[in-house]
């Protein structure tokens, strides 16, 4: 122990060892000692040392110390000695290191021991299982020291990490510690976990990060909070920050409706701290990945979407129009609401309608461009101004109509001001800023719209008093031609080429003034400073435009006239030089890279992003066209025009077979419609066949159960058990026919009695006449006399006789058949008395029944209750002994 002493700052006896060698035993005595207290002792020595002499402790004792790790889990203590050595180890103190040099020394050791103890991977494994340990004195060493060596060596870590099994999950639970310093730095860690890591982001989204992130920030108080909400919010960056997969993920967790709270402000707004202005400004950070323009366009709309509804958009505006934000808060709404309404048709329409509180009340795009052509302003806050003008125009073209109708005579309003007239104002002002601001704006309400390109060409200015007025385009080209500052120029320049590209109208009204080719073609042809290399080649832009999108209209200055112009003055190859100029340019790549304009300085502020693609578009189209010659622009024509008529035959085809389409659909819908009523009927005719085979079921039991029925009542009478079959039905309708058979023999009875009364009369007559023929006139007879005529009448005569006895004899055996069917009724009558009374039988016999059962029931009663008594009385006998016992 006195070794320990020395060691710890006690009096020793003797020299002093050095530094190394003090080192080298405690080693000793960590790798040697069987007491764990020895080792206990000798590694908190160790971690006294280890920032003195970070070398020598490093490269002699980092081998032990993770031994320790390993081996003597069971003790807490000696854990957190052994993690707090290695982390002095690793960790770059700053705050004590005040040399550059000493600095950069302490980086390379950090890295150099980082890499020493990252060699195994093991060993980060095995840092991940410590942190399951509860105790405070491991936990949070092991948190402190993972987050140094995610500083020093961030990508093996994180692959380390990556790859073991519930690695990242372990981290998380760091978040649910009750303890908030081990929060707090599990915080941190999982900031260094997530840098630059897609793949550990997503796993970290997914164990539930986003819910247990904006719990705390809640807990601590939203904007208000302290550095813990700043972690949290920095964490959500890594998270979400060109990662669409968790940018989804967090839409549709519904975690973009919790983001509304944090903007709500009072209406004192004075004395924030530094601390709740860099929350904020995470926090509109956030906002702004969510619906950032590099997103897909799809992702963008629907956080747009979601932010509109559920009223994120509407607080911000909120605090856009608050009186006593701070500048740089404010800049960073206005950026923010920027992209949040950047083409979103519902959240432009809405952010045209706020007004702020002013009285009267003004539209917010009035009071921004009041800010945006005020040389006193922020030029950061300018910018931003100019930025939300800019994503409130894009795509929107009911709102570029709306900015124009501002300019338009019809339309001005003397008494109000409005953004056409600032942007007018700002674009003649004194200031070079406010003139390119302006100008650009301009632009961007006439960006894609041919219509508002024309509408623009009404506007006329009054320059001064006693002059007549001049449109606004010959207003520009005049400032042009003044020869004011670059930034101006080169501002108008993007204007006029934005307004009269793709509108052959506006390219007449700009040549027929005969002042503007000259002095486009003197501008282009000057060999002038390197400043004004640019503004040659936008004049050979605007120069070119006039070419490309002419349409011959003014005989001097046709498309023809122009290039040889161009080849005289200026000469075809300077021509495009010239123009080539303006892509070379380095604020032109710049611009290109994104929408937002951003800056260093005013100075520096040239091109727009919109116009980047502009000139992209068309320089390749003005070179092909200025080199060109007659003959090729006369077969381009010819080409142009067989292709436009290619394309009205192609379009008239095309309606065809959308008519087609649309016939052809309707009628599919008919067959579908029809099909489906077919298969109803279908069902219902079968169910009702299977009604009808139920029914014939029925009826053929109910006619087998009769016959049965009638043959066990009669087995005697043939025709009876013919009849015994017959249903109800079969009855009435032979019962219908007998009665017609009987209506036909009484009237048969009728005319037979005529008949028979007729063939007596003729009987009679005849033997009267023939008896007078033998008497008297038999001796007097000669052929031909009257005797043939007696004799024809007495054949016609047997004749009719013959056929009335036939007849009577058809009609005797109808009779008898009449004879037979009253018989066969009435033996059918028989046998239904018959019947009724067998029913009559069988009811009474039920009846008799009952009443035996009832006599059982009561006879069993009477034994039972027998038995009872004979219990009582002490005997044990059966039912029949019990019935012998009372017989007697």
């Amino acid at each position: 122990m006195n070794f320990f002493r020395g060691v710890m700052g006690g009096q020793a006896v003797g020299p002093q060892p050095s530094g190394a060698e003090t080192i080298q035993k405690l080693c000793d005595r960590v790798a040697s000692s069987t007491l764990l207290e020895d080792r206990r002792d000798a590694v908190r020595a160790l971690k006294s040392l280890s920032k003195k002499y970070r070398m020598e402790v490093g490269t002699q004792a980092m081998d032990h110390l993770i031994n320790i790790l390993q081996t003597d889990r069971s003790d807490s203590e000696i854990l957190g000695y052994a993690l707090d050595t290695l982390y002095n180890l690793i960790c770059n103190d700053e705050e004590e290191e005040q040399d550059e040099n000493a600095q950069k020394q302490a980086d390379d050791l950090g890295a150099q021991f980082t890499d020493t103890f990252i060699q195994d991977p093991e060993h980060v494994t095995l840092l991940l299982t410590l942190l399951e340990e509860f105790d405070f004195h491991v936990r949070w060493p092991a948190v402190k020291l993972l987050t140094a060596l995610l500083k020093n060596q961030c990508v093996q870590v994180q692959g380390i990490i990556l790859v073991s099994p519930m690695g990242v999950s372990r981290l998380m639970d760091l978040l649910a510690d009750s303890r908030e310093v081990i929060r707090n730095d599990g915080l941190l860690l999982l900031q260094q976990l997530t840098k630059s890591n897609a793949a550990i982001q997503k796993i970290v989204a997914f164990e539930n990060a986003f819910e247990r992130l904006l719990d705390i920030i809640t807990e601590e108080g939203s904007s208000d909070g302290g550095i813990v909400v700043e972690d949290c919010l920095l964490l959500l960056l890594n998270l979400l920050k060109n990662n669409s997969s968790n940018q989804n993920f967090f839409k549709e967790g519904s975690y973009i409706q919790r983001m509304k709270p944090w903007f709500e402000v009072g209406d004192d707004n004075s004395g924030w701290s530094a601390q709740k202005v860099t929350n904020l400004h995470l926090m509109l950070q956030l906002v702004r990945v969510m619906v950032s323009p590099v997103n897909s366009p799809g992702a963008t709309a629907s956080c747009q979407k979601s932010m509109y509804q559920c009223g994120l958009l509407q607080q911000l505006c909120t605090i856009l129009m608050a009186t006593g934000v701070p500048a740089d808060i404010l800049t960073e709404t206005i950026n923010t609401v920027s992209e949040v309404i950047r083409g979103s048709q519902v959240n432009q329409d809405y952010f045209a309608s706020v007004n702020a509180p002013s009285n009267p009340p003004r539209p917010a795009i009035v009071v921004l461009l009041m800010s945006m052509v005020n040389e006193r302003q922020p030029f950061v806050l300018r910018c931003a101004v100019l930025y939300c003008f800019q994503c409130f125009l894009y795509k929107n073209q009911k709102g570029q109509g709306e900015i124009v109708a501002t300019l338009l005579p019809s339309t001005i309003d003397a008494n109000s001001i409005s953004a056409g007239q600032l942007l007018c104002g700002g674009l003649f002002s004194a200031d070079s800023l406010s003139n390119w601001c302006a100008a650009v704006a301009l632009a961007h309400s006439l960006q894609d719209n041919l219509t508002q390109k024309e509408q623009l060409l009404r506007v006329q200015l009054a320059t001064s008093l006693g002059k007549p007025p001049v449109s606004l385009l010959q207003q520009c080209t005049n400032i042009l031609s003044q020869g004011s500052k670059v930034q101006t120029r080169v501002g108008l320049l993007m204007l006029l080429c934005t307004w009269i590209s793709n509108c052959p109208i506006a390219v007449t009204h700009f040549l027929h003034n005969q002042e503007n080719v000259p002095f486009l073609t003197a501008q282009i042809s000057e060999n002038l400073g390197e400043d004004e290399r640019l503004v040659q080649g936008l004049c050979a832009l605007l120069l070119g435009i006039c070419i490309y999108y002419n349409d011959n209209s003014l005989e001097n200055y046709t498309k023809e006239k122009l290039k040889q112009l161009i080849e005289k003055r200026i000469g075809k190859e300077n021509f495009v030089e010239k123009l080539g100029f303006i892509t070379k340019h380095e604020l032109y790549s710049r611009a290109a890279q994104k929408p937002q304009p951003v800056f260093p300085s005013p100075e520096q502020m040239l091109f727009d992003h919109e116009f980047t693609k502009l000139v992209k578009e068309l320089e390749g189209m003005i070179t092909k066209a200025v080199h060109k010659s007659s003959e090729e622009e006369k077969k381009e024509e010819e080409v142009k025009k067989t292709l436009e008529q290619h394309d009205n035959i192609v379009t008239q085809y095309k309606e065809l077979i959308r008519e087609q389409d649309a016939q052809i659909q309707e009628l599919k819908e008919q067959v579908a419609s029809m099909s489906s009523q077919n298969e109803q009927m279908q069902t219902t005719v079968t169910q009702q066949l299977s009604q009808i085979q139920q029914h014939k079921d029925q009826y053929n039991i109910l006619k087998l159960k009769l016959g049965k029925e009638n043959q066990s009542q009669s087995n005697s009478q043939g025709d009876g058990s013919q009849m015994n079959g017959l249903q109800t039905e079969e009855i009435t309708q032979l019962r219908e026919e007998l009665e017609e058979l009987r209506r036909q023999h009484a009237l048969l009875q009728t005319q037979l009695g005529d008949k028979d009364a007729l063939i007596n009369t003729l009987v009679s007559e005849c033997l009267c006449t023939e008896s007078m023929c033998i008497y008297h006139i038999i001796p007097n007879r000669v052929p031909g006399s009257d005797g043939s005529l007696d004799a024809a009448k007495m054949a016609e005569l047997e004749s009719r006789l013959a056929a009335q006895t036939t007849e009577t004899e058809r009609l005797k055996s109808r009779a008898e058949l009449e004879q037979q069917l009253a018989s066969a009724t009435s033996t059918v009558a028989i046998l239904q008395t018959e019947k009724a009374k067998l029913q009559t039988e069988v009811q009474e016999s039920k009846k008799e029944q009952d009443d035996l059962l009832m006599l059982l029931a009561d006879q069993d009663q009477k034994i039972h209750s027998l038995k009872l008594r004979l219990k009582d009385l002490g005997e044990t006998v059966d039912k029949l002994s019990v019935l012998h016992y009372f017989s007697k």
